[in-house]
């Protein structure tokens, strides 16, 4: 038996494959978001470590043996602040809070963003750690002082579980990353001013390696002592080794909280606009061109929460409306932190136009599923596709959106094999750092493939036309917005105070 263990932003799962890649059994606990107020979004990482001694415990019990391996994966960047024992600080300041924005902005507005982008393809977001950590400079610097690790989740998992501090090339992409050698570059961290927390840095491992679980893991988990454990990739890439992305120019979008567009490349290009991830795979000269937009179910919830429509009936809306939402059209990005793909502006804010008295909410509703899917088109052309593309997410379970991203591309998609595609990646890369021999192939057959209709393409280049259009309208106009300035005082703690679960 291998497990998959997948450290999600809202949930924490893990899944138990034989090692055919038949699903033995599934496990889930929800991960708490507390909203702060001023932007802040934090997680309590104990409950965190509390869920997966749960969920491995649960999806362990009955089976006749415990796993050979257990491969994490997990949420990327927001801030997992340890001590030296790997327990936290503060609370985690998660991907999604907002605080770092006017730091990067300073460093868009001083051309610091670009010259990092140049030399590692990496554009800074502010759920990024170089954000997140300039702005804890201010706000809570005792935080870092008493800090002995820049975690990310999974990362601190492996140590809780294992007592190895490391990290992997994946996740430490961006900001800090020459991902060429695949290794830290000063130059970066002296450029954003933050070269004096390079001691926070956990140490890339080089080549994936599991490690023993320790006698504290091994309590928390009921599992075995000395039980393989193995940390990294993070999501966006073990979701595309789960999915089978294994040739240059085959892509995968993911359908989550980020709409999360990639494609497998044997080059790196620092040219063009500034955006997106440029990740080290576990092969030597394999990365990922990730271009992940804010524009995921996220933006999908907030419309249906806005027009009070249940969340499990998304087929069901988007029968009442019909393409094109009866005229009108949206621009999705409704997350206060702006958009990160496959441009970068943390003013970007959404639109719905079009709108008259004869405006339904499933119009709404659909116009905010079309936009998704455009900015799904801008953004896996950007990356580069050339072959074939596989689509996974929460997302991919409404049959109607899935064909509307098919018809939108125009591409087969291919359903990544499920359950959980990501663990499903941790799993296969973590049975390769334990040397446990597999079939790739038949581990990431397709489900199904969704074939675009011909007929629809004249209507969708047109939508996707008037996208792009829309899009270059309205950047002059985010720009023109009040910009937020670097706090000239340390602002108040955030570490504390209530908790409001979203």
């Amino acid at each position: 038996m291998i497990l998959g263990l997948d450290l999600g932003t809202s949930m924490v799962k893990v899944a138990a494959f034989r090692e055919d890649g038949e699903c033995l059994g599934t496990a889930s606990r929800r991960a708490v978001l507390c909203r702060k107020g001023g932007g802040v979004i934090e997680q309590d990482f104990e409950d965190i470590v509390t869920s997966v001694g749960e969920v491995l415990s649960e999806v362990c019990d009955g089976l006749e043996a415990g796993p050979r391996v257990i491969g994490i994966t997990g949420q990327s960047d927001g801030l997992w602040l340890l001590d030296d024992r790997g327990y936290a600080v503060r609370p985690a300041v998660s991907w999604l809070d907002d605080r770092g924005n006017p730091y990067l902005q300073d460093w868009i507005d001083r051309g610091i963003y670009e010259r990092v982008f140049r030399r590692n393809g990496n554009a800074i977001f502010p759920g990024s750690h170089a954000p997140l950590i300039a702005a804890l400079a201010d706000g809570d610097p005792e935080a870092l002082d008493r800090a002995a690790t820049a975690s990310y989740l999974k990362d601190a998992i492996l140590q809780r579980l294992t007592g190895v501090r490391a990290t992997d090339a994946s996740d430490a992409s961006l900001p800090f990353l020459d991902i060429r050698k695949r290794d830290y570059d000063p130059e970066i961290l002296r450029l954003l001013g933050l070269e004096r927390f390079d001691r926070l840095l956990a140490p890339v491992r080089a080549a994936p390696e599991a490690f023993p679980m320790t006698a504290s893991g091994a309590a928390l988990t009921g599992l075995p002592e000395g039980t393989l454990v193995h940390a990294g990739p993070f999501d966006l890439p073990a979701c595309a080794i789960g999915a089978g992305v294994d040739r240059v120019g085959d892509g995968l979008i993911t359908l989550g909280t980020t709409l999360a567009c990639q494609v497998l490349v044997d080059r790196i290009d620092t040219g063009g606009e500034p955006a997106g991830m440029t990740l080290c795979m576990p092969r030597d000269g394999r990365w990922m061109r990730a271009l992940p937009a804010t524009v995921g179910t996220a933006t999908l919830d907030w419309v249906l929460d806005l027009v009070g429509a249940p969340h499990g009936e998304l087929d069901r809306i988007l029968s009442e409306s019909a393409p094109g939402a009866n005229g009108v059209t949206a621009l999705p990005y409704f997350s206060s932190t702006g958009e990160r793909a496959p441009f970068c502006d943390v003013n970007a804010r959404g639109l719905l136009s079009g709108l008259s008295t004869a405006t339904r909410p499933a119009d709404l509703v659909m116009a905010v599923c079309e936009a998704v899917a455009y900015a799904a088109r801008h953004c896996i052309e950007a990356a580069g596709l050339t072959g074939r593309l596989s689509v996974c997410g929460g997302g991919a379970n409404s049959a109607t959106w899935t064909q509307m991203l098919a018809d939108v591309l125009q591409q087969p998609l291919h359903v990544a094999r499920g359950p959980e595609v990501g663990a499903r990646g941790a799993a296969l890369v973590a049975m390769e750092a334990a040397g446990i021999a597999h079939d790739p192939a038949a581990w990431t057959r397709s489900q199904n493939v969704v074939a675009p209709r011909p007929e629809t393409a004249v209507h969708h280049d047109a939508g996707f036309r008037h996208y792009l259009a829309t899009v270059a309208a309205a950047r002059p106009l985010w720009r023109s917005r009040p910009k937020p300035a670097v706090p000239a005082r340390p602002p108040a703690k955030t570490g504390d105070g209530p908790c409001r679960a979203i």
